[in-house]
């Protein structure tokens, strides 16, 4: 006997448990953007409604430790009250039920809130405040729960101020590390050509002071590889300005690519590092010149660039330091840059360098080309 399987037929997308659910899931992933940003009057104001569809109550507020922030619902004529109580909280961590007595409006539903603490790193950061006719048990479990899942979601936002504040310290350090030499020399070639060409050393100082306004730029974490790419080239006529003939570059980039936002500073000191360490040694090859290839590829869903130059090359396990972040290592930002990526992308997209003694160094990055909360 042979039996025939039955046909698929279309039924329900689960029980109602199961679509009750995805109902809450869907209501708290709406309010958690906002609160990603911090607490504070806008972000209040936006994730609100959501807590209290969350909730089913007829009032919910969010409060820092001293007033009100955003009410929704009915009864914001107890804002000023439940203020009082929060002022009164001092930095006790605990749920308070309060009475909102007599109510000069008869037909306001709020008699009690439930006060439930918002939690940053153990400091009590503000309070979720319910309101409703009575604070029964679930309702009480209920506010507690959403309290604690917004205190986690208030801790996510003081993590990503942390890593921005990280980020931006470590270009700090960077700026810090360019080089005082490239700065020196830049200023003298372009004085070598001021009285024979006024031209070029007019050109010249132009592109400096470009190459500087970039590297010390103060605001944003992110830029477009157009824009770094660009520096790159500013700093490479600076210095082909300085060994003329000596320095020979290619550039192979993929014009798709360009748009791509990548950390700021992750592609300079790469190729400074190349012409400092690489292709100064170019005085003992028979030819005397150095070579530096930059390539940027488009690979599907990534962006891959890589640095290569054709000098001395480097002891591996220098290099392996250098990533490590060995400050006694004098590679020009290499463990800067691969922990930028690394804390940006993750572990999957730090440097990749491929080099030996006397054999060159290439250095590869890969980058997403879209990255949540990456952009310029």
């Amino acid at each position: 006997m042979i039996s025939r399987p039955r046909p698929w037929r279309r039924t329900h997308l689960g029980t109602e448990a199961d679509r009750a659910t995805f109902r809450t899931l869907h209501t708290a992933s709406l309010a958690a953007p906002a609160l990603r940003e911090g607490l504070n009057e806008d972000s209040a104001e936006r994730s609100l409604r959501h807590l209290r569809a969350l909730l089913g109550t007829p009032a919910a507020a969010l409060t820092d430790t001293r007033d009100v922030l955003a009410w929704a619902g009915i009864g914001h004529h107890h804002a000023a009250e439940t203020a009082r109580f929060i002022a009164d909280m001092g930095e006790d961590a605990h749920t308070r039920i309060a009475d909102m007595g007599v109510c000069a409006d008869s037909g306001c539903p709020v008699r009690q809130v439930i006060i439930s603490p918002l939690v940053v790193e153990e400091v009590l950061a503000g309070t979720l405040v319910v309101g409703a006719p009575h604070a029964t048990g679930s309702l009480i479990r209920a506010a507690n729960e959403v309290a604690a899942w917004v205190s986690g979601q208030l801790e996510l936002a003081r993590l990503d101020d942390s890593r921005t504040a990280l980020m931006e310290a470590e270009v700090r350090a960077l700026r810090a590390q360019i080089s005082p030499h490239f700065i020196y020399n830049s200023l003298g070639a372009i004085a070598s050509f001021v009285r024979t060409d006024p031209d070029r050393a007019r050109e010249l100082l132009l592109e400096f002071a470009d190459f500087t306004r970039y590297s010390f730029r103060r605001h944003g974490n992110y830029t477009t590889l157009a824009e770094e790419l660009r520096s790159v080239e500013r700093y490479l006529l600076l210095e082909q300005a300085r060994f003329g003939d000596r320095l020979e570059v290619t550039l192979q980039i993929a014009p798709e690519v360009l748009p791509v936002a990548v950390p700021f500073l992750c592609i300079q000191p790469l190729v400074e590092n190349a012409v400092q360490h690489g292709l100064e040694a170019s005085a003992d090859k028979p030819d005397g010149i150095g070579r530096l290839t930059i390539v940027a590829r488009d690979m599907d869903t990534d962006c891959v660039i890589e640095v290569e130059d054709d000098g001395a090359g480097e002891d591996p396990e220098r290099v392996r330091r250098a990533l490590a972040g060995d400050a006694s290592m004098d590679s020009v930002g290499l463990g800067n840059v691969d922990a930028r990526l690394r804390n940006t992308y993750g572990d999957d997209y730090g440097l990749v360098v491929e080099t030996a003694l006397g054999a060159g160094t290439k250095v590869i990055v890969r980058v997403p080309k879209f990255a949540p909360g990456v952009h310029v």
